[in-house]
């Protein structure tokens, strides 16, 4: 039986190459070993379709928006207040991962297909290994138990696979792509964009000029194929409504279990921000971690996620933006050789620019002039999320003293409401200076800095877990990833 499901956890069987994966009742398969329905060599195209039309629900995650206080739990608030993240990946790996490494070696894949899957690949893994740290990842999705990668390893492989899927495009039609239809400059353009992210991931590890981040980032940002810059380039995923219909419509069908937070609605307010019209249905916000006997009481309205006409069930879904991308602190930190602060207040100024235009709006005319969010002297909002229940203390706060933190600050507006990209980055600098709810439950009371292994991994791949935890540490949600050290 272990072997079964690793092999179910690690590779697709023929279920999930036909993309039943999600099936919710499946009383009686007969012999597993031998499914006379199943589809054994499905259409690459389809896979590529089905892969794409889940990528979003990485962009749509909510348990690291909870961390970085995007959103408030309304009534079941116990992530809120930090229970110990133990969930699985298994599910990932055997699915949209196995979906891709299946083009990927697959003989009547042609090269640009093959580009794509490996960039999609890069995406998922990378989502994966900063959530939980050291994962299975070189000897996984093959017929064994894995190994654990250190997570060192894994970030550089990713970077060397974005590269050379740019480098592999070659013409070839790409069938089934739902985000670019087929369009190989746009995937290139994303290659170099994901890749410039991972390296700028990476500066607490490696911060000077001429490490290994600032290379990398240098080499994917002058790379010829260029990187997104404009809204028009954004990996987006578009839902028709019907059946194929936007993540957060099917989170509040019915159910009202997460609200925009009041830290979020502050620093809006603060900085006389009008994506706030966009980011909920009200600038109202839920305060942040508190117990349910008084999250319940808590009278409405309080704004929803996303304000509705933006979670509406055709409603598209942004995976990565030209805002975020050009949110990037590169150049201050003499990244790019021969860039000036300029270009730097030029880039910041830009993406400000594109974020507004990505929710349909455009930037109020004083905004980067103003005291809060000028480039050169902003200050920031002093104070963020504290309320009359007292479960954020009073030194949360978006104080900005430098251009560096700036930029980071707007990253983490443009970034919302992306979960596992807003607690990445705040991760990695700290801004804003949001503190922990005073309500908290864990034993250090501290905002989580990675998810636990699941119980799948302990029964599983003890061994593998065992591994993961000599390399990085224990298995808690204090500590820290590889690059967060």
């Amino acid at each position: 039986m272990k072997n079964k499901n690793l092999i179910i956890r690690y590779c697709s069987v023929a279920i999930l190459a036909a993309g039943l994966a999600s099936c919710g009742k499946i009383k009686d398969f007969g012999n597993t070993n031998d499914n006379p329905g199943g589809i054994t060599n499905p259409p690459m195209q389809a896979l590529l379709t089905n892969i794409e039309s889940g990528i979003a629900g990485f962009a749509a995650s909510t348990r690291g928006g909870l961390y970085t206080q995007y959103y408030s739990e309304t009534q079941y608030t116990e992530i809120s207040l930090y229970n110990t993240p133990q969930t699985d990946f298994d599910g990932t790996y055997a699915a949209a991962l196995m979906d891709c490494q299946n083009i990927i070696t697959n003989a009547s894949s042609n090269a640009s297909e093959k580009a794509v899957a490996r960039i999609l690949k890069a995406y998922m893994y990378w989502t994966i290994t900063d959530r939980w740290g050291d994962v299975p990842y070189s000897e996984a999705l093959q017929l064994s138990v894995p190994k654990y990668d250190k997570q060192e390893a894994i970030y550089k492989d990713l970077i060397k696979e974005l590269t050379e899927a740019v480098a592999q495009f070659d013409g070839s039609v790409v069938k089934g792509d739902i985000a670019y239809s087929g369009d190989a400059a746009k995937w290139k353009k994303l290659a170099n964009s994901l890749r410039m992210q991972m390296a700028l991931r990476l500066s607490k590890r490696y911060p000077g000029a001429s490490d290994y981040a600032a290379t990398q980032f240098a080499a994917a940002a002058n790379n010829a194929a260029g990187h997104i810059t404009t809204n028009a380039d954004n990996f987006t995923i578009a839902y028709p409504g019907g059946a194929f219909q936007n993540i957060w419509f099917n989170t509040f069908d019915g159910r009202k279990d997460a609200a925009e937070s009041k830290t979020f609605t502050d620093l809006l307010t603060g900085l006389g921000d009008t994506r706030i019209t966009v980011t909920g249905d009200n600038a109202n916000g839920f305060p942040y971690g508190l117990p349910r006997s008084q999250a319940t009481t808590v009278p409405e309205p309080w704004p929803l996620i996303l304000a509705a006409s933006k979670r509406a069930a055709n409603s598209p879904i942004v995976v990565v933006s030209a805002a975020v991308t050009l949110f990037t602190e590169a150049i201050e930190r003499g990244w790019i050789p021969g860039a000036t602060t300029a270009d730097a207040e030029a880039a910041y100024g830009a993406g400000i620019a594109q974020s507004f235009a990505q929710w349909g709006l455009t930037m109020p005319a004083g905004y980067l002039s103003s005291s809060s969010a000028n480039y050169a002297a902003g200050t920031g909002v002093s104070q963020i999320g504290v309320n009359s229940f007292n479960s954020i203390p009073v030194t949360s706060n978006a104080t900005t003293t430098t251009k560096i933190q700036r930029i980071q600050l707007q990253r983490y507006i443009a970034t919302y409401p992306d979960g596992i990209q807003s607690w990445s980055e705040w991760r990695r600098t700290g801004v804003p200076g949001i503190m922990p709810t005073t309500a908290a439950t864990n034993s250090s009371k501290q905002i989580p800095r990675r998810f636990t292994y699941g119980v799948n991994e302990y029964n599983l791949n003890a061994a593998g877990v065992a591994q993961a935890v000599a390399s990085q540490g224990a298995d808690n949600q204090d500590t820290k990833v590889w690059w967060d050290n």
